[in-house]
């Protein structure tokens, strides 16, 4: 039976430093389907009726799944997972019955639209006996218990799963296609941080999220804030993103960081509705990079998330740039279909910046277009920028999305917005970034409304 501590369960940095290196020797995850998991997840389901039957392998903060049965998944997160709960109990799991198990809560255990009511898991294991990933069966009504020959045909199902695993990691060192394994390398640079700092700072939890109002620029009411990452290192103090997000892109460590910025966003969601409830109304914008946007199984994961903190759809907005959709439009048109169908905000960031923003501009689901702040700090400088704001207000009008005007920074700024129709702003004008508990009291002031920045800026001359 899983543990009752599986929650608090700590990882130990060099056992999973050794698992994730096993994990990407194999090369196994976001890749394309393979015929033998296919065949290994369908003779599990029909051997035991089951309604959904996953197999996936974990990472930092994701669950890939490779192959599944019944209910479509390609990716979960893995925070409070069924694998976590393998992975703490270095064995199989196995609850006949959700109901019997509160402590576990079974919102946390639904997968997308499927209300698990019992399942059973068992770890796939490298050659080493690392746990990289779990099989698991589910079912949508309790079932009887798993007698021990049951147990045993499902273990021996993951087992052909890691069999299939380590011909996979074979065949990569055959062909000479294993590269340097980031978790396991040693940086010889002086170039600071690492990806051995950026690794140690998210497991010890030194990243952080501020937070920017947006505001309703004709009431100054908060409708919105957006999530901003800091790093707040025990010596060096609060660290912008700019001075460790590049080095993050490039180790390939900005997954995990991002989904953990994407999760405690959600997290943080869920407490100020539960402070207010008019917060409930509050929109939170996440920003995603390419590599996060990359990935096909993107709105799968946002779907779990949600489901997981209990937090609606139209609270959570994803703001993404347009070089991370232009490299593969396919998969851009895809991921945000999907996106857009669970009813998150989708917002185009920096708009106006990319070389090709209007020609694609008509073909993605985007709601919210935000004005890069150079275009707007430029706009009492001449005609032609303030020309250049009109148009991207009135481009945005004609295609039925809001305008988020960024970078305000003066009254003559935001009066001029408000005089073009722009309806929402953010700045420096309002507020700066701030962390959570700074935000919180903006959020109490009566109707969430801000000051006049007018007055202010009167009593002050």
């Amino acid at each position: 039976m899983p543990r009752a501590d599986m929650e608090i369960f700590t990882l130990d940095p060099q056992q999973e430093a050794a698992r994730l290196a096993a994990l990407a020797s194999t090369g196994i995850l976001d890749t394309a389907p393979e015929a033998s998991y296919d065949a290994i997840t369908r003779l599990t389901a029909e051997y035991f009726q089951a309604d959904t039957v996953l197999l996936g392998f974990a990472d930092e903060s994701r669950v890939w799944i490779k192959s599944y049965w019944g209910e479509a998944v390609r990716e979960l997160p893995r925070n409070r997972s069924i694998f976590d709960m393998v992975h703490a109990e270095d064995g199989p799991v196995v609850v006949p019955d959700i109901t019997q198990h509160p402590q576990y809560g079974s919102s946390r255990l639904t997968i997308r639209r499927l209300d698990v009511g019992s399942f059973a898991s068992v770890p796939v294991r490298s050659t080493e006996g690392r746990i990289l990933g779990a099989l698991t069966i589910f079912g949508c009504q309790p079932r009887r218990r798993m007698s021990l020959d049951e147990l045993r045909m499902l273990e021996s199902l993951a087992d052909m799963a890691a069999s299939q695993l380590e011909l996979r990691r074979m065949r990569r060192a055959f062909n000479g296609q294993v590269q340097r394994i980031p978790h396991a390398a040693t940086n010889v640079t002086a170039i600071w941080p690492s990806s051995v700092d950026l690794r140690c700072a998210l497991d010890q939890h030194q990243y952080v999220l501020y937070y920017q109002p947006e505001v309703e620029l004709s009431t100054r009411r908060i409708v919105g804030v957006e999530a901003l990452i800091r790093w707040r290192h025990p010596e060096r103090g609060l660290i912008p993103p700019l001075d460790f997000i590049p080095q993050a892109e490039e180790s390939g460590l900005i997954l995990p960081i991002g989904d953990w910025g994407l999760g405690e966003a959600c997290r943080q969601i869920q407490a100020w509705c539960r402070e207010d409830i008019q917060n409930c109304s509050l929109r939170v914008c996440v920003n995603l990079s390419a590599s996060q946007f990359s990935r096909e199984g993107l709105a799968d994961h946002v779907e779990a998330l949600l489901r997981q903190t209990g937090v609606s759809s139209r609270q959570l907005g994803l703001e993404m740039t347009e070089s991370s959709l232009i490299p593969n439009i396919g998969t851009a048109m895809e991921v945000l279909g999907s996106l857009r169908r669970l009813g998150i905000s989708l917002l185009m960031d920096d708009f106006g910046t990319g070389y090709s923003s209007l020609n694609y501009l008509h073909s993605f689901p985007f709601d919210v277009l935000k004005i890069d702040r150079s275009f707007v700090s430029r706009m009492t400088d001449g005609e032609q920028p303030l020309q250049i704001v009109r148009t991207i207000i009135e481009l945005a009008r004609v295609l039925g999305m809001d305008v988020v005007a960024e970078g305000i920074e003066t009254c003559e700024q935001y009066l001029l917005l408000r005089q073009m129709g722009c309806r929402f702003g953010q700045g420096f004008l309002f507020a700066r970034p701030l962390p959570v508990e700074e935000i919180s009291q903006l959020l109490r002031l009566p109707g969430r409304e801000l000051p006049d920045p007018e007055a202010s800026e009167a009593g002050s001359n």
